[in-house]
């Protein structure tokens, strides 16, 4: 049995898309608490130490780079340099629509910038603690695609850390404000690039599932076999929505009102105005700069601020998302008033108009905010004590085909989303050749959503979104590369007009999607739980 001691050198990183937290497991006290990295963090007036997402690269053939607030401390993030990156995390993962320079001669990605400040972070972590990390907790949005999945999986498993799990976000807040068995909950996370809504259930369980990454280097299919507190997630939703579009809206509002340059210094200041206004009712921001000898002077009140973010709509996209939820749960049996708790975390959950939104839907005694930007970093590291996570999966998923109806090729869902997992029963699939003589048969797996589609690019040096509504399927190819594609050689050669696979598609505990394969003409076993790809 593998044992799994707390100590003080498991740690947990909440990698947010503004500000990132670090939690530590204290063996003295028996509880979570954030770290400050003097080099690194910010210190708010709420105590609570926080590090800037941002990135300044010096070099990038040597992968040196100036993160956090150092960064900001030396006045490396007002300049419209292309060596500075803020809102990175938004990138990752995802079609981006503009370019990424070129640096030192090397092409730049957000993948890149992000495993840059992840890895500076923790070799700060490691030099200012004098500890080496022994175990990890990384948490993700409840609604990334599988590619941002696969992005932080490979740091995880590049670092030299025995063990590593993976939770998602508005779990582990849950877990943070420290929510007891069987209750129900609503968390409500929106922070700098997304909002996600997760209704979970806390429920003791003596039958954990798998969800470590690795330990001492291999993958491990079961934690401990322990009693351990099971959070069942029974609805969620999200939006590629955060507090970084609502300073964008500001700095379009000022540019529009009083002419003034959208950069990345007006941009900080509109990020001030928006942070003052959640405590005031006006607020008002002047820069002078001393190089240009210009003045910048921005204020708006409280109920300009709600206009702007009225004209975007900005509501009804969190209306959407409330609805999505109460269906989800509806379905499965849970009303709205079953809920007992609304938790609200991050960043953006000050906004005054958030706040008043939610107590639209629930009584103010039910909605706590105490533990909003430390709850998920602090509730992540639970999951290395004694939580496990039942889940279902965010998307549905299917095989492409061609449609000779439209001419051209379509998706077949195979998988639908809400699909709990592990799979108590397989999905069966029967597949033919299309062409006379066929030597293999190849099936690519796509991530499917009918949702509308966020696109994230560049505006001159600002990292946005938008939304486009659309009626058809937003596909992600999981598996269409060379070696992925074949799921069987056809020997003899394969020929229209009958059945000649029978495959059986399965979700382990860890999200896997494995496939059994059978030629029925010759009766023998081509691939039995064959990994095909992990599943969001």
């Amino acid at each position: 049995m593998v044992s799994n001691p707390l100590s003080s050198s498991c740690f947990a990183i909440d990698f947010g898309t503004s500000n990132t937290a670090i939690a530590r497991w204290n063996a003295v006290t028996g509880k979570a608490e954030l770290v400050k990295l003097p080099s690194l963090s910010q210190q708010l007036s709420s105590q609570v130490p926080l590090i800037p997402s941002l990135v300044y690269v010096e070099d990038a053939a040597a992968g040196k780079v100036i993160a956090g607030q150092t960064l900001r401390d030396r006045g490396l993030d007002f300049a419209n340099n292309p060596r500075f990156f803020k809102n990175f995390k938004r990138g990752i993962g995802t079609d981006i629509q503009g370019f990424l320079p070129e640096l030192d001669g090397q092409k730049i990605s957000f993948e890149q910038i992000g495993s840059w400040f992840l890895q500076e972070l923790i070799t700060s972590l490691e030099a200012e603690t004098g500890e080496k990390l022994q175990s990890l907790v990384l948490t993700v949005p409840v609604d990334s695609f599988e590619s941002y999945r696969h992005w932080l999986m490979g740091i995880a498993q590049s670092l030299a850390v025995s063990q590593i799990s993976i939770l998602d976000e508005p779990t582990a807040a849950a877990l943070g404000y420290g929510a007891g068995d069987q209750e129900l909950l609503l968390v409500v996370d929106f922070g700098g690039g997304t909002i996600d809504l997760s209704l979970v259930q806390l429920a003791a369980n003596s039958s954990p599932q798998g969800f470590l990454l690795k330990w001492s280097n291999k993958m491990l299919g079961q934690s401990a076999a322990q009693s351990k507190n099971t959070a069942r997630v029974i609805a969620k939703a999200g939006d590629n929505l955060g507090g970084a579009d609502i300073d964008n809206w500001l700095v379009d509002y000022f540019a529009t009102t009083q002419s003034m340059p959208k950069s990345a210094l007006t941009t900080r200041l509109a990020e001030r105005l928006k942070i003052k206004l959640s405590g005031e009712m006006e607020a008002k921001e002047v820069y002078f700069d001393d190089e240009t000898l210009e003045t910048y002077d921005l204020s708006l009140d409280r109920a300009s601020f709600e206009n702007i973010l009225q004209k975007q709509g900005f509501l009804e996209r969190l209306d959407d998302l409330i609805n999505q939820v109460l269906q989800q749960a509806k379905r499965n049996g849970v009303e709205i008033t079953d809920i007992e708790s609304v938790l609200l975390v991050g960043g953006s959950v000050q906004i005054p108009a958030v706040q008043n939104w939610i107590r639209q839907y629930f009584d103010e005694d039910k909605v706590k905010n105490q533990f909003q930007l430390e709850a998920i970093a602090t509730g992540a590291l639970q999951v290395s004590q004694s939580v496990e996570i039942q889940d279902f999966l965010h998307h549905s998923y299917g095989i492409r085909y061609w449609n000779r109806k439209t001419n051209r090729h379509d998706w077949h869902p195979i998988i639908k989303q809400g699909q709990p997992y592990p799979m108590v029963q397989p999905i069966e699939l029967l597949l033919g050749a299309s062409t006379p003589n066929q030597t293999s048969i190849e099936l690519i797996i796509g991530e499917l959503s009918t949702e509308n589609n966020t696109e994230v690019y560049l505006d001159g040096d600002r990292l946005v979104t938008r939304t486009v509504a659309t009626t058809e399927n937003l596909v992600q190819p999981l598996n269409d590369r060379e070696g992925a594609r074949t799921i069987a050689k056809l020997e003899p050669v394969g020929n229209p007009g009958s059945d000649r696979l029978k495959i059986l598609f399965n979700i382990d505990s860890n999200r896997y999607l494995r496939i059994s394969v059978e030629d029925l003409l010759t009766q023998q076993s081509l691939r039995n739980n064959y990994i095909v790809v992990k599943l969001n």
